[in-house]
């Protein structure tokens, strides 16, 4: 007889069975988890596509804090439906003195292409995301064995690589 869990995954965990496992626990962790991470990452002064640009410029930027306009909207554009002026009053706003988290800059190479930096004050709230998303996620580590999240850590590294490598198609 198959044990399931609360998510109605089936035990034993077999590659046969690993894409309908997977797919039953999409929608928790994507959602439930990833709603709450994002939670957390903006805080309660950030919108959800100003935490995203933030994230970007420290996950994909140069140093962690400088990045192109157009590298950010390629990959916004992966996450959200949104076009290109969406995006620039969204940076717009983030670079108004009310908030002035980033520089909107002119490309040495390109005046067409902009440059987006992180301001003292961007980079003090980028800091402080992460600083409150780690204890958040130290929270629900807690509850874990170091098996656990040492497997647990292992397949994110390697489902992510092989997603980001481009899944070949069959």
């Amino acid at each position: 007889m198959k044990e399931q869990s609360d998510f109605g995954v089936e035990y034993p965990i077999k590659r046969e069975t690993a894409p309908q496992n997977f797919l039953k626990l999409f929608y928790p962790f994507h959602y439930s988890v990833g709603m709450a991470v994002e939670k957390q990452l903006s805080g309660s002064n950030l919108t959800r596509h100003q935490t995203v640009i933030l994230w970007i410029i420290h996950s994909k930027g140069e140093d962690g804090h400088i990045i192109h306009r157009k590298t950010i909207e390629r990959l916004i554009g992966e996450w959200y439906d949104l076009g290109s002026p969406a995006i620039s009053k969204v940076l717009r706003a983030m670079a108004d003195k009310n908030l002035s988290l980033i520089s909107i800059k002119e490309s040495k190479s390109s005046a067409r292409e902009k440059v987006i930096r992180l301001t003292k004050k961007g980079k003090a709230t980028v800091d402080e995301m992460m600083r409150r998303t780690e204890a958040f996620i130290k929270l629900i580590s807690d509850e874990l064995t170091d098996e656990e999240i040492a497997n647990g850590m292992e397949f994110m590294s390697r489902v992510g690589t092989i997603v980001e490598g481009g899944v070949p198609e069959r």
